[in-house]
């Protein structure tokens, strides 16, 4: 009789811890993602295969480290970045955080408009061009942002984009810290673009930020803040798949835009 009371609290025992186990690990969102999964009926087995294999197929040599990377800029995200972007938002109004969007959005067409010509884009120099007259001028300093409703777009071109038009190859997968995924031929292109930028000094603001760190971080709030991305959304043990395999195929569709 004692022999069958102490294995029934053994049982009782070890099925409440593995429900506290469960319960810990739903929390952090990588449990049971399987459970809503659906699959067409209509899919066709052969480019199911075929896409998986694509995914699984990029360059990561690195893979080892790149995932410890991706963990750190996982829980930095989670502790640090996105409380200091929570605050800044309760903080600071909308039409203010839209003001300093514009700002910094202002100076990175510097880049755009580099790279833009580099790439021999000749209507997209002319509207980068005529966006940055017309925010910095206009707009104030690229405060407001009249070019837009002027019907002059926004383009995003850098200099890892330059050296893909080029015929560079991409390169290794690479996770880098707090920036997140890229590619050997990209982290280069960062390098450049933030080289470029500086060198202008347009607005004179790449030398008042060397004396006023202050104005870095603002802009590092910024890009964050206006980030959607977050860490664990996929609900999925294979987000760092998936954020690989995205990534290599975003890069491919601007490359060759």
């Amino acid at each position: 009789m004692a022999r069958k009371w102490i294995l029934s609290l053994a049982l009782s025992l070890a099925a409440g811890l593995a429900q506290a186990d469960t319960t810990a690990a739903e929390n952090d969102g990588f449990t049971r993602p399987l459970d809503q999964l659906q699959f067409n009926p209509y899919l066709d087995q052969r480019e199911f295969e075929r896409s998986t294999l694509d995914a699984l197929q990029v360059y990561d040599p690195w893979e080892s480290w790149n995932r410890r990377v991706y963990h750190f800029n996982y829980r930095f995200d989670e502790w640090v970045f996105l409380p200091v972007v929570r605050g800044y938002r309760y903080v600071t109004p909308g039409f203010v955080r839209s003001g300093v969007n514009n700002f910094f959005s202002n100076l990175g067409d510097i880049p755009n408009l580099l790279n833009s010509l580099l790439q021999f884009k000749g209507q997209r120099s002319l509207e980068t061009t005529g966006r940055l007259l017309i925010n910095t001028t206009i707009g104030i300093a690229g405060l407001w942002d009249p070019a837009t409703r002027m019907g002059l777009p926004k383009h995003s071109e850098d200099f890892g984009q330059t050296l893909g038009v080029y015929g560079v190859p991409d390169g290794p997968y690479v996770v880098l810290p707090f920036l997140g995924p890229s590619n050997l031929r990209d982290t280069g292109g960062k390098v450049f673009d933030f080289a470029a930028e500086s060198q202008v000094n347009y607005l004179n603001v790449a030398e008042v930020s060397s004396d006023h760190p202050e104005i870095t971080a603002l802009r590092v709030v910024d890009i964050r803040d206006s980030t959607n991305f977050r860490y664990g959304q996929t609900n999925s043990p294979f987000e760092y798949e998936k954020v690989r395999f995205v990534y290599r195929e975003a890069r491919k569709i601007q490359v060759a835009e």
